[in-house]
Parts: C-alpha cells; sequence; structure tokens
C-alpha cells in the first residue's frame, strides 16, 4: 500500500486568536459551517455510493503506519485538505453497515432523518442533564420515553432515560435492582452483609454485560448465576424458579432475573410471560434485555413475540439496533418511576433539590451520566418523517430474509445449521465430512478470516457448545437470499480449500 504525502506547505501557521474564533459556528462563520459540512456529506456520498463490497479487509498492521504518521501538533489549516487526509486514515477503509453482504453484527444500515437529526444536534449541541441546557430537548426525550413505555405497555406510573447503549442501560437497571432488594437494610452494618449474599440469574445465552455490570456494582465474585438454556437457546423457567428456591434456601437473595429479548448469537426470546409470573411471585425483580428485539415493538406482525415484557420491573431497548437509528441511541425504561431515585443525587450548582419542589425536569436526575448528547432527536425526527409503521415492516423484511437464510443453510448439506431464530440471525458452520470433520473448528475460523481479508463479505463467529461457529446477522433490508448465497459459497470455498490442503499435508507427512 502507498502512504500518501502531504506538501509541507499546506502546514498552517500557528493562528490568531481571532482566526481561531473563525472555526467555532457562531452568526459570522455560518457560511463556512455550510460549506464545511456539505464537503464532509459529499465525501460519505461518494463513498456510499461507490462501495461494492462492506470493507477493504486492511489490517491493523497496514493502517496504523498512517495514523501513526499524523502530526496532532501541526495543523493542515484547511477542511479540504484535512478531509483528503481522513479519506487515507478512515474512509476509504471504513466498514459499510449498508452494504447488503455486511451479516456480521448488530450494525444497521441508518435512517436518514435520524442523519438529520444527528446534524441538527451535534450543531446546536444540547446537552440533556438540565433544562437551562436543553429547554425542548428535555421534552422531546420524555415523550419519546413515554412513547416507548405506552409500546411495551408498562402503565401509567412508567419512566426511563436515554442512555449510551444496552451495556450501560442494562447496568443502570441492575444498579436499580441492586438497591430495591437492599431497601429494608437499614444501617451500613446491614448492608454490608446483605451486598455478598446478593444474586442475579441469567441466561447462558445472555449478554455479557450483566456479568460486567455485577462486578462494577461491587457484588460478590459468584454473583451471577448462569441459568441453562432449552433446545431453542431460551432460559428454561423451571430452572429459574429452581434456583430462586435454592438460593432461599441458601440464605442468598436473587436481586434480579436478567431476560432476554434477542440474544446476540441466537436471536431467542426467553419464556416472558412464564418468567414474569415466576418473578412477581417470588419478589424479585425482572429485567428484560430486549436490546436487539426491542423492534418487535413496532413490527405490523411480530408484537406478540414480546407478550410479558409489559410484566417487566426495567427493560432495556436500543434503537440503533433494530430501530435503524445511528450509535449511539438507547433506552431504559421502568414500571416505576420511583425507582429511578436510585440514581438520583442533587448538586447545588447544577440540578438543586428545590428543583424538584419547582416542577422543573432535570434529566440528570434519572440518569448515571452528566453531559449527555441529544441523542433521542434522532428517533423522533425519524418517527415524525417515516413513522413506527414503517421501521416494523423494515424489522420485518430483515427476520423474513433471516428465515430464508436459515432455510437456504439448513438445506445444504455442507453446512450444520443451530436452532432457528425468531429474529434474524443464523448461526452455523461449515462441516467437513470423512476425516476432515476434525479439521472444522479451524476451517471454520480460517473461512471467516480468509473472507474478511477479501472485503467481499463480513460475517461474525461465535462458540456453540464449545465448537466455533458462523453467524449470519441480518439487520439490512437490502441483503437478498442471493447475496447470502453468494456468501455462503465464498465461506464453502475457503474452509473446503483449507481441509483439502491439511489433509493433503497430513496424508504427505504420513507416507514421507
Amino acid at each position: 500500500m502507498t502512504v500518501p504525502t502531504y506538501p509541507v506547505e499546506t502546514i498552517a501557521p500557528s493562528p490568531t486568536p481571532a482566526a481561531a474564533r473563525a472555526h467555532l459556528l457562531h452568526d459570522a462563520s455560518v457560511e463556512q459551517y455550510r460549506r464545511s459540512i456539505a464537503d464532509g456529506v459529499d465525501r460519505v456520498a461518494r463513498r456510499v455510493a461507490t462501495a461494492d463490497r462492506p470493507g477493504t479487509g486492511i489490517t491493523p498492521a497496514e493502517l496504523a503506519p498512517l495514523v501513526d504518521r499524523v502530526d496532532l501538533d501541526r495543523p493542515l489549516g484547511d477542511t479540504g485538505a484535512a478531509l483528503d487526509e481522513l479519506e487515507d486514515v478512515y474512509l476509504r477503509d471504513a466498514v459499510w453497515f449498508h452494504h447488503p453482504r455486511y451479516l456480521a453484527h448488530l450494525n444497521c444500515p441508518v435512517a436518514i432523518p435520524a442523519l438529520l437529526g444527528e446534524a441538527v444536534l451535534t450543531a446546536v449541541n444540547s446537552s440533556l442533564d438540565t433544562w437551562d441546557q436543553s429547554a425542548g430537548a428535555t421534552l422531546i426525550e420524555r415523550r419519546l420515553i413515554d412513547w416507548t413505555a405506552a409500546r411495551i405497555g408498562l402503565g401509567p406510573d412508567a419512566d426511563g432515560v436515554f442512555t449510551s447503549g444496552g451495556s450501560q442501560s442494562n447496568l443502570q437497571a441492575l444498579l436499580l435492582a441492586r438497591e430495591e432488594a437492599c431497601v429494608g437494610a437499614i444501617g451500613p452494618a446491614a448492608r454490608a452483609e446483605l451486598l455478598p449474599r446478593l444474586r442475579v440469574l441469567t441466561s447462558a445465552a445472555g449478554h455479557f454485560s450483566v456479568q460486567k455490570s455485577a462486578k462494577l456494582l461491587g457484588l460478590s465474585p459468584d454473583a451471577v448465576i448462569v441459568v441453562p438454556t432449552d433446545s431453542r437457546r431460551r432460559i428454561r423457567s423451571a430452572a429459574v424458579s429452581a434456583e430462586i428456591a435454592r438460593c432461599r434456601e441458601a440464605g442468598l437473595v436473587v436481586m434480579a432475573v436478567v431476560a432476554t429479548a434477542g440474544t446476540t448469537d441466537f436471536g431467542s426470546i426467553d419464556p416472558l410471560t412464564e418468567l414474569a409470573a415466576i418473578c412477581g411471585s417470588a419478589g424479585v425483580w425482572l429485567h428484560v434485555d430486549a436490546a436487539y428485539g426491542c423492534g418487535l415493538l413496532v413490527s405490523p406482525t411480530r408484537r406478540h413475540l414480546l407478550d410479558g415484557i409489559e410484566r417487566a420491573d426495567s427493560v432495556t431497548v436500543d434503537f440503533h439496533k433494530s430501530f435503524f437509528q445511528p450509535v449511539s441511541s438507547s433506552a431504559l425504561l421502568v414500571r416505576d418511576r420511583r425507582a429511578l431515585r436510585h440514581a438520583t443525587y442533587h448538586a447545588d450548582y447544577l440540578n438543586p433539590a428545590r428543583m424538584v419542589e419547582q416542577r422543573i425536569p432535570n434529566q440528570v436526575d434519572k440518569s448515571l451520566q452528566t453531559t449527555r448528547r441529544f441523542d433521542a432527536l434522532k428517533l423522533w425526527l425519524t418517527l415524525r418523517v417515516m413513522g413506527p409503521d414503517a421501521l416494523g415492516a423494515l424489522f420485518d423484511e430483515v427476520i423474513d430474509r433471516a428465515a430464508d437464510a436459515w432455510q437456504l443453510v439448513s438445506e445444504d448439506p455442507r453446512f450444520e445449521v443451530v436452532t432457528r431464530s425468531e429474529l434474524s440471525t443464523v448461526v452455523f458452520r461449515y462441516l467437513p465430512t470423512g476425516p476432515g470433520r476434525e479439521l472444522a473448528d479451524a476451517a471454520n475460523l480460517h473461512a471467516r478470516e480468509a473472507l474478511a481479508a477479501s472485503g467481499l463479505a463480513v460475517v461474525a463467529g461465535t462458540r456453540v457448545d464449545g465448537h466455533h461457529f458462523l453467524k449470519f446477522t441480518l439487520l439490512n433490508p437490502a441483503t437478498t437470499v442471493d447475496d447470502v448465497d453468494h456468501v455462503l459459497e465464498l465461506i464453502a470455498h475457503h474452509a473446503g480449500r483449507y481441509v483439502h490442503e491439511r489433509t493433503a499435508a497430513d496424508l504427505t507427512c504420513h507416507v514421507g
């Protein structure tokens, strides 16, 4: 790869204060703002229009020298020159989620109204912590929280707050659950005695943020109890009930059960109605991680898959997954707004307690963050331009495509497929025949790496029952069955060639 060079004469001299101020957005710089943003948008648009594959397959070793050689202490002094440089260090090798053969992670193509919202919110730069920094932005976020809570069915006492993503939403949910479990522990000694006994039950297919949250919350190292799943990779309700009883007999306190509405690997939805009944009877906080499956809230045909979610104590939703929003756009919802008090602290310089009595809405009273972007605007504009039914139709489309992909893989004797997803993932692996079968793990790892290096497609990988598998995650309605079939042929080619070369080499060594 040729390393670009930039002429020394483009390096700008140290600016005067007046020249530096010219780069700030204000009444005298709006034309520069328009030109700069338009130039950046044009360059991205050209890349999107001409991308013939989801990536270039560049390696860290190849790209790092280009980034490292940029001298951040010597500005280029010109927006065009900076964007030229950006082409080399970022845009040329960006991974394009809009491409129909990007089939790896929970990354979606984004709605254009949301991109408009992104441009507006970054320019105005509201901070969603206090009313005097956000005004209408606060009310828009609150209206969207109410709308989402109504879609879930949480009832009139529900509330919530936007977050940076599903991991933060899960962390805050478990914080609230921990504090609710500690309500009866009066005094430091009682609390210190209770904390090591707190337990969280979660699925073997659940998200790793549950374990990370437990550590951040200061729970014991064995606080998270992983509950086995059934053949559909859903948490076993009977096992949850038995584990709650076992913990009680052992003097332990189950502070929360974490159900998943759309596991990352399998797209499985736990039996929410059964879990809600179990948790309701046991007095245990039920959190539903619907970061992936929240798109079902607007699905015209599949909303029933979330039945029971309305009985959760808290729910995570990631609009930047199945609502086709840019990162970041997530939220935590709670059935009883009083639970959010556990995240409330008052500072005289920001949100003094008297503001509550004056009914001044400060979102920082609910959030783990202080300064926070107005990410709700992206969803607001998307709903106002497209409407929820259009978003739901898009999510339905990718689920339908995943069903087609599952059928395609399950009928191909070269592959082994795991359970059929309720959402839009397909977990499978290339399975060699004969003596090459013992090379299955290595062959699938090789196929994924070779595919990524080519840039022709991107797929994910995971482990299932101790073995390496590949994974399609479909979130692009533009992906066709032909795209899936083409990627399967590439995988079979790379994996098959690997097995052939390895077995041939082993045979040669044996004969020799």
